[in-house]
């Protein structure tokens, strides 16, 4: 797996499609990642030492690898070089 704790990714597929955050923990052996305000759920808690009360709690949930793309924001994109090629080579032909 190459996305470690740490890490700024980018979701590419599923209900948090185009979102960012970083990796709050990765779990190795199911191939899956927790990211710190994605893919967030509700769980129904009972009451313990720690929360008296009990309740509905919001906690976020791991998500497959391959539904996240890791983004380094030190490289410009490339596509963007590509784009101002072909507007520069359109006002040099006119």
């Amino acid at each position: 797996m190459k996305i470690k704790v740490g890490d700024n990714v980018k979701i590419i597929a599923g209900k948090d499609k185009g979102k960012t955050g970083t990796v709050i923990k990765t779990l190795k052996k199911e191939s899956r990642v927790v990211v710190e305000g994605i893919n967030i759920v509700k769980k129904h808690q009972k009451p313990n030492n720690n929360n008296d009360k009990g309740g509905i709690i919001e906690i976020a949930a791991p998500i497959h690898v391959s539904n996240v793309k890791k983004i380094d924001d030190k490289e410009p994109k490339k596509t963007a070089k590509k784009e101002e090629k072909t507007k520069k080579e359109g006002k040099k032909e006119e």
